[in-house]
């Protein structure tokens, strides 16, 4: 494939930008975009160069052998504020259901999520870490060795429960319905233990 150097910058952003969490390895981006390792390296160099002689919001990093894009830490307290904002209590129905299939079907994998969901999840992942609703329990053993992710405690006590067992039962795991049923579920939950905080 023939791209030119910008061009090929450009991809590698787009790139980075998808893999999100996990990133991408140098082999990986090479193979996508079907350029040399060396190539893919410089390009990607001078990408994370760009984003700091611009000063942009975000930068190139470089974490366990894989690239990935990620915020400035002293922008950090921005991003509290955010976390913590008075909105931080509602969640959308993607980050909902996203939720519920973390809940009931942990240790999960990204990937795994979106074949349960039918469309591309990391904003709600992202979301749901932000709000410490989801954090990373470990790795996959699978090929690229995939985030595995879990509830909280936060989780537990913004939904009242002692534990993982007292989670409200959904009757089916199988059927279409089964994320349907486990999002209402959980949503009802949410809403109620909600409502408690805050007359709390």
């Amino acid at each position: 494939m023939s791209v030119d150097y910008n061009t090929l910058k450009s991809i590698i952003e787009g790139l980075l930008f998808l893999s999100g969490d996990e990133g991408l390895s140098v082999r990986q981006i090479a193979e996508i975009t079907e350029q040399r390792p060396d190539l893919a390296t410089r390009a990607l160099d001078d990408l994370r160069e760009d984003y700091h002689s611009q000063s942009r919001g975000l930068q190139v990093v470089q974490i366990a052998g894989n690239y990935r894009l990620a915020t400035l830490p002293e922008h950090a307290q921005y991003f509290e504020r955010l976390a913590y904002s008075p909105s931080r209590s509602s969640l959308s129905q993607a980050a909902l259901e996203t939720l519920a299939i973390v809940a009931y079907r942990q240790p999960i994998t990204r990937v795994e999520i979106e074949e349960i969901r039918g469309v591309k999840s990391e904003r709600a992942i992202h979301t749901l870490g932000n709000k410490d609703l989801i954090h990373e329990v470990g790795r996959a053993e699978a090929v690229g060795r995939p985030i595995l992710y879990g509830t909280t405690k936060s989780f537990l006590d913004s939904f009242g429960l002692a534990s993982l067992k007292e989670l409200p039962e959904p009757s089916s795991f199988d059927t279409s319905e089964g994320l349907e049923e486990e999002t209402q579920l959980l949503f009802s939950k949410l809403d109620s233990q909600m409502t408690f905080d805050e007359v709390e």
